[in-house]
């Protein structure tokens, strides 16, 4: 209630950052109703809002989120078409190593997220400025014809993998796919790919800066068959290695 005793509504954490918000954490996504999701995807898209008669920027934000994948109950499902907007889908799982392991349980500092993130080093380039830096990477790191042509090969094959004969144990590879990488995921990993080229001192991508990346950026928007959805987290890794190892690289 406002002071007048009247319902009020007042401006959220997003809408009072403003320009200066650069990390939205979207905690558990698809608790989230549609409407809710409607309105991110909007503002991952095209940086602004409008609310309280105000349009309100967002020009350096960007957006993590993770789901809920074990409770079924009072969740929504992500449509593929909001997937696609994510640049990249990692999963995050618990660590095999037994001392990783000991480490999550009694290390005192993997309990407090503050403490964590009070260890990452401060100003190393101000958040107004990845924009720039993003830009100048994606336009000075160059792919070559043979690259581009690499690159289209994989595209096609995520569309219609028994084609190129790519073949997995128990699915019927003509039933598989529904729909494959759209041109935004194609344009996503080239994205990530310059950035891995970037980061290992090369100046132009490699069949191995797309390698490192495919997964993450192309599984998440490939369409399975229902039949095949249940069964999504191995069958799109199983299909992204089995793509990877059949189409030759340049």
């Amino acid at each position: 209630l406002g002071e007048d005793g009247k319902p009020h509504v007042s401006p959220g954490p997003i809408l009072m950052s403003g320009s200066d918000l650069s990390i939205f954490f979207f905690n558990e996504i698809n608790r989230a109703r549609p409407q809710v999701h409607s309105l991110l995807l909007r503002i991952m898209a095209e940086k602004t809002l409008s609310a309280f008669n105000k349009e309100h920027h967002f020009p350096h934000m960007v957006v993590f989120a993770d789901r809920n994948q074990v409770e079924r109950e009072e969740t929504f499902e992500i449509p593929s078409a909001a997937r696609d907007r994510f640049m990249m889908e990692i999963p995050i799982l618990i660590p095999k190593a037994d001392q990783m392991m000991k480490d999550l349980v009694f290390e005192t500092k993997f309990h407090n997220a503050d403490k964590l993130i009070e260890e990452v080093k401060p100003n190393l380039i101000k958040f107004n400025k990845l924009n720039e830096l993003s830009e100048t990477i994606q336009e000075n790191i160059k792919a070559t014809d043979a690259l581009k042509n690499y690159a289209l090969r994989l595209w096609k094959a995520t569309k219609n993998p028994g084609d190129y004969g790519i073949k997995l144990s128990d699915i019927d590879m003509n039933r598989l796919i529904v729909s494959g990488a759209s041109p935004r995921g194609m344009s996503m990993m080239m994205k990530a790919a310059r950035v891995n080229a970037w980061l290992n001192d090369r100046t132009s991508v490699t069949p191995a800066d797309i390698h490192a990346v495919f997964h993450e950026t192309i599984a998440h928007r490939l369409v399975f068959n229902p039949v095949y959805e249940m069964r999504r987290t191995v069958i799109a890794r199983d299909l992204s290695n089995g793509i990877l190892n059949v189409i030759n690289a340049p």
